[in-house]
């Protein structure tokens, strides 16, 4: 008999790579871990908690320190499933709970002791966008669509025909929220239930207004509420989820209001730690029928976490959202965008020649700094005056698909401090971006923008850079100082602003 350990000897492998997602949610933490083979998905393991992170979300937005330690727990317990995946092919995205968390960055911090991996706070028009991407390439079905993911904390809406979404809406309710709100003690009475989809239509409002300038063939809930919403309304349907009706929604609202209490609701098909906040879900769902006029709604399997694998596989790199994103900012403000590229290059010659000794290798900054470069100058559509606010302005407060909120508020501050003053307190704490390496990245921006401000075509007055901790010297070429007063002038200026980061800057 042949020996069983050479039997594959001659099979021939092909490449394969493993990639992961973990979604770290108001109401659960969901990790996918997958190998891409020939360009498809494998799901080899998947791991799901329930943590109920939202719970611990106090009246002024503070995470409680029961709630931080089971996140903190939890992830602990999933560092071994993640073995053997490498950093680049991993992406972990929190949404609703500690985007509305004011500390959100102690939680972050505390989780890098007994997490290896970073972890990305992502706004709510792109958890919106990656869970659409994760429907799209996840259903073999062409024609427009609606999606719909009810979470913990926030429900996401994004419709559009393609792999990439039109509209990405996010709005401040979910199960965990509501059942606190409206469901504290479990109790389920129709004054309840009314109250719930009375103030979920209120919350609505706004989202639904942008939604209906859209048409849509098809409504695709995603996540637990629909699920769940699915197994009990059709007890004995088969793996593939049935969809469900408004007629649907009222019977099973009012066999709960019969129940009573969420710890008689028996359905078939109910799951024990998804009683408490089934009602709330469905009252949250029986809005949106009701808000947007629908008819049925289908269920998908996929939702944010396989988004994310979508783009790890390669398919959609968050670099190309970002190229979009860049792009439509560009469109919409009028930005000029040969001046725009003229301070990117002047930004990265100082950048490489100063990274190695300020420490800025990784090619994160380069990104940053990039990005900051091309949209500085957004705010002039507002006024020429204050341009620096009114740019840090729209980069703080609009939806960046493709960036996460740490780097969203990294970016509007750099932009922010691109000229005039800087008031060092103001500059963001964040997890990705240490304070120093902010500081260096803000005067990289500052003197690129600078030297480009008579915006005429470069000369290449700028011979070389020295870098050494806090001090940062320009060599220009010869006789550029000396012919060239107002240059010199504006360099002496910003010397006295970069001293308020503790930059020494020389020139000569």
């Amino acid at each position: 008999m042949q020996n069983l350990y050479q039997i594959f000897d001659s099979t021939e492998q092909r490449t394969t790579e493993t990639i992961a997602a973990l979604d770290i949610g108001s109401n659960s933490f969901h990790l996918v871990v997958a190998r891409v083979v020939a360009d498809a998905v494998q799901v080899v393991n998947r791991v799901k908690h329930k943590v109920r992170l939202a719970d611990g979300l106090d009246e002024k937005s503070h995470l409680s320190e029961e709630a931080m330690q089971r996140g903190l727990d939890t992830l602990e317990s999933m560092v071994e499933s993640l073995s053997g995946v490498t950093g680049d092919s991993i992406r972990i995205v929190a949404t609703h709970t500690l985007r509305r968390a004011k500390n959100a960055n102690a939680f972050l911090k505390r989780a890098r002791t007994v997490f290896p991996f970073p972890i990305e706070i992502i706004s709510g028009a792109e958890e919106a966008r990656l869970i659409y991407v994760g429907i799209a390439s996840n259903s073999s079905t062409e024609g427009s669509r609606l999606i719909i993911d009810i979470g913990g904390g926030s429900t996401e809406f994004a419709v559009g025909k393609s792999s990439a979404p039109q509209l990405c809406k996010s709005v401040q309710m979910g199960c965990v929220s509501y059942q606190k709100r409206f469901f504290p003690e479990g109790k389920i009475t129709r004054s309840a239930v009314e109250k719930a989809i009375t103030a979920a239509q209120q919350d609505l409002e706004l989202a639904c207004a942008n939604l209906r300038e859209f048409h849509w063939q098809r409504s695709i809930a995603s996540s637990g509420t629909a699920k769940a919403i699915s197994m009990v309304a059709h007890p004995n349907q088969n793996e593939q989820m049935l969809p469900f009706n408004q007629h649907d929604l009222q019977l099973l609202v009012a066999r709960s209001i019969e129940k009573g209490h969420c710890d008689q609701l028996d359905f078939e098909g109910l799951t024990e730690d998804r009683k408490a906040v089934f009602v709330p879900g469905l009252c949250i769902m029986l809005a949106i029928f009701q808000s947007l006029n629908l008819k049925e709604v289908e269920i998908s399997q996929a939702a944010l976490r396989e988004g994310v694998l979508a783009e790890l596989q390669g398919k959609q790199t968050s670099q190309n959202v970002r190229v979009r994103t860049a792009q439509s900012l560009a469109t919409r403000y009028d930005v000029d965008t040969q001046y725009a590229h003229k301070v990117l290059n002047t930004c990265m010659f100082i950048y490489n020649q100063v990274k190695l000794e300020w420490q800025l290798t990784d090619a994160k900054f380069r990104f940053m700094l990039g990005w900051s470069a091309l949209l500085h100058e957004i705010g002039l559509q507002v006024n020429s005056r204050g341009i620096q606010k009114h740019s840090g302005y729209i980069l703080s407060n609009s939806d960046l698909p493709g960036f996460n909120q740490d780097q969203q508020r990294v970016m509007a501050s750099l932009v922010r401090f691109h000229r005039k003053k800087i008031v060092a307190t103001e500059l963001p704490s964040s997890i990705e971006y240490t304070e120093i390496c902010i500081t260096r990245m803000l005067a990289i921006l500052r003197l690129g923008i600078l030297l480009n401000v008579n915006r005429q075509v470069s000369n290449d007055i700028l011979s070389r850079c020295l870098a050494k901790e806090g001090k940062l010297e320009l060599i220009f070429n010869e006789q550029t100082l000396s012919a060239n007063a107002l240059l010199s002038a504006d360099l002496e200026k910003e010397m006295h602003y970069l001293k308020q980061i503790e930059i020494t800057l020389t020139a000569r």
